[in-house]
């Protein structure tokens, strides 16, 4: 398996990409969560035009890539693994559970951080959720988590196949839990004792900042629950529920231009809204 994955890289990821993609679209319009009435075409050009210039713009700036730093940490025997005599099996299931626990950091640092929200705003920005805002990321966002995923593999000495693996997880998990599909209640609760469902994920997307401020996994759901950062759902229901950002209503945030442009513009912009009070609260 670690051959095979290292030699055939590109092939595979590509392939898994297409292959979730497409049922999860497929899904979609045969058991949607919620309906939505809105055009899909542009959002999804957009939304896939983003993750294809993030991706283009990782080959031309880092074009060694998460990859090529553990296929390096592995020949020069670099890294903690290499330096404690780590055994192979343990270090690829270490290196698995690290990347995500790292994945799942970043992505609170990204709402923590006024700068990097800026970015990161961009993907809470679709009005609308559905497989393609799980590539829907600004290219710089893109880049920042590359640099993260890079030296977190170099510190470790993760080994190649464990990465690539990863990272084929990783972007189906996040077309996977932003799909718009119906999943039984009962398979819901038993999937999200694991992994982070659509419905668990939805509530991130909230307009409003207490739900938008948790649930920030993407793979397993173990970290929200962890550190204390988990809510089953949102107090208006999922289909009832506002998603996005509410300083930018439709059609705006479904431009690529506006999407690649709108972390330089007004910085005041674009936070969720205030937690919102109960019936009868004052």
């Amino acid at each position: 398996m670690p051959d095979l994955l290292t030699f055939h890289e590109p092939q595979i990821r590509l392939a898994a990409f297409a292959g979730v993609l497409a049922l999860m679209a497929s899904l979609e319009f045969a058991l949607p969560r919620r309906i939505v009435n809105a055009v899909r075409m542009r959002r999804w050009t957009t939304n896939l035009a983003l993750a294809a210039i993030g991706t283009a713009l990782l080959r031309v700036a880092v074009p060694l890539l998460a990859t090529g730093v553990a296929l390096e940490a592995e020949q020069r025997g670099f890294g903690l693994f290499h330096w404690f005599g780590v055994p192979y099996v343990l270090a690829f299931v270490l290196s698995l559970a690290a990347l995500d626990l790292l994945v799942y950091a970043q992505h609170v640092a990204f709402h923590k951080s006024v700068f990097l929200w800026r970015m990161h705003r961009v993907h809470h920005a679709d009005p609308h959720v559905d497989v393609t805002t799980g590539v829907r990321f600004h290219p710089l966002e893109i880049l920042i988590s590359m640099g993260l995923k890079m030296a977190a593999v170099a510190l470790l000495g993760a080994p190649a196949a464990a990465v690539i693996l990863f990272e084929i997880v990783l972007n189906a998990a996040a077309m996977f839990n932003h799909a718009n599909v119906r999943i039984g209640e009962k398979t819901d609760a038993l999937l999200r004792r694991i992994v982070v469902t659509p419905d668990m994920h939805r509530v991130h997307h909230s307009v409003y900042r207490d739900e938008c401020d948790m649930n920030f996994g993407f793979s397993i759901s173990l970290w929200d629950r962890l550190f204390g950062t988990y809510k089953a759902n949102p107090r208006e229901g999922q289909e009832a529920m506002r998603v996005g950002l509410a300083d930018y209503p439709a059609p705006a945030p479904e431009g690529l231009g506006w999407s690649l442009v709108n972390p330089f513009s007004d910085h005041s912009r674009g936070a969720p809204l205030p937690a919102k009070k109960s019936a009868g609260s004052e």
